[in-house]
């Protein structure tokens, strides 16, 4: 009986140590797709942060790795100097939840959206599923509505 509660216990005890690094890493790789691929645009790096089977749950549809990608790089070309800041980050198992803010200039076209020449900024939420090391799922959601206001695209509503 001794041994098997010793070994329950070193069970336990090496779930803990191993889950907090595992969680570590997940957050680390989170902050290197805003960092890198997202703010700094190095669309390249996708193949060695996404699983080839990505998969963004979208509202209406899902979109696959190509589509994600494309669906980015069109908002670098509305908004060239898009920053995205991460400001908390919570990992629990393979899940990685981030909220960030994004602030840009729309100077170019993309997305359907013309140039303006305005500031706009938002915020978000995106949970990532993360397995062996690669971003396997996506769920996000954001503020569209308050950029497309800043950029003079939809009005503002009067109360």
């Amino acid at each position: 009986m001794k041994k098997l509660i010793l070994l329950l216990a070193l069970c336990l005890w090496s779930n803990a140590v191993w889950a907090g690094p595992v969680q570590e890493r997940n957050k680390a790789l989170a902050r290197r797709v805003f960092d890198e691929v997202f703010s700094q645009g190095k669309f390249e790096l996708a193949d060695q942060l996404y699983a080839p089977s990505f998969v963004n749950h979208g509202l209406h549809r899902d979109a696959n790795l190509k589509e994600d990608q494309t669906a980015m790089r069109g908002w670098r070309q509305v908004f060239p100097d898009l920053k995205i800041t991460v400001l908390q980050e919570i990992a629990e198992g393979e899940l990685v939840s981030v909220l960030w803010s994004f602030t840009g200039t729309n100077t170019g076209e993309g997305n359907g959206i013309p140039a303006t020449g305005k500031k706009a900024e938002a915020r978000g939420i995106t949970i990532w599923r993360i397995a062996n090391g690669k971003i396997t799922e996506e769920w996000s959601e954001w503020d569209q509505l308050g950029p497309m206001q800043q950029l003079g695209l939809i009005p503002v509503g009067k109360n």
